[in-house]
């Protein structure tokens, strides 16, 4: 494990070791490893999803500490500071992908986002099945049977409207007010990721919100823990690289379908979100990754994994 520079957090990286050509990965706690509930404050630059079925202790998330009493599921997002504190038998299901892995589904990384504003949820297994979609995902992982990988994108999906729905109130309750932050935030995915989203400035989504740029920055950021600019430019990049991937557009015409009037600008800007040029994205797509685990696009290149080589994966 290498030292953090400059007094920073350190920053993990999913890092995914062969034969699991994807950047995915599922397991226990156990069998991620121990740098799945680190006990050090630190960032990732991936998703996790984690549902806690057992154990004590607490969750820190963003400096919200939340106390153990499971079952728990918990969404942490690139970028979100958390660490495990005083946790101890903690046992349970984690789960760590890239953007990359959502782009059959572009719209679940607006449902994530407001996901990571609500822990804890608390999964009724009897009712939201969350539980048996994570068992079901880790034998599909674990066999590697043909078609697996489209298989594990439409299980997330679905763990991702399940999880949503664990947020509602359930049938003889009292609906609990999300407050005006979650609304407004709520919205403004919506907007950003809607057919005529593309390519709308904070202060366009604002007009069409009825507020004003600056309620809506501190709105947002007190729901999701970012900025609506952040939220548009990750939106952009990863419709960006869904038609890299998807199909056969030009630059130009991807950078029009991302939002972006000028191909020059798109392409400055999408080299500074993901370290690669469009077309070097797309060359990576087409010849995977390399032998060694560490090559292709499962990662972001910018980023220096802190896991020690054996780990594989971090969380």
């Amino acid at each position: 494990m290498s030292a953090t520079r400059g007094g920073e957090l350190p920053l993990h990286r999913l890092d995914v070791p062969l034969p699991h050509l994807l950047p995915f990965a599922i397991g226990t706690f156990d069998s991620i490893g121990p740098l799945s509930r680190a006990g050090f404050p630190h960032r990732h630059a991936f998703y996790e999803i984690v549902l806690v079925t057992g154990g004590s202790g607490a969750h820190v998330l963003d400096l919200a500490h939340w106390p153990l009493d499971p079952p728990h599921l918990c969404v942490i997002t690139p970028g979100q500071v958390h660490h495990w504190e005083d946790a101890e038998d903690l046992t349970g299901h984690v789960m760590l992908f890239n953007e990359d892995f959502l782009l059959g589904h572009p719209e679940d990384a607006a449902a994530l986002d407001l996901l990571a504003a609500r822990p804890w949820l608390r999964p009724d297994d009897g009712r939201d099945g969350i539980a048996a979609l994570f068992q079901e995902m880790e034998r599909e992982y674990r066999d590697l049977r043909e078609g697996y990988a489209g298989v594990l994108r439409a299980y997330l999906h679905i763990l991702v409207v399940r999880a949503l729905r664990a947020c509602e109130p359930g049938p003889g309750s009292s609906p609990v007010p999300p407050g005006r932050a979650v609304e407004l935030a709520a919205a403004f995915t919506r907007l950003i990721a809607s057919p005529d989203g593309t390519g709308l400035s904070v202060a366009d989504c604002a007009k069409r919100l009825g507020v004003t740029s600056g309620h809506l920055h501190a709105r947002v950021k007190e729901a999701t823990g970012q900025t609506p600019g952040g939220l548009i430019r990750r939106r952009r990049t990863l419709e960006a690289k869904r038609l890299l991937a998807r199909t056969d557009l030009t630059i130009g015409q991807v950078a029009r379908g991302a939002g972006f009037a000028d191909p020059a600008y798109f392409c400055r800007f999408f080299r500074r979100e993901t370290g690669l040029t469009p077309g070097d994205y797309r060359a990576g797509i087409a010849t995977g990754p390399t032998a060694s685990g560490s090559g292709g696009i499962h990662h972001d290149p910018r980023i220096r994994s802190i896991a020690a080589a054996e780990s594989g994966t971090v969380a």
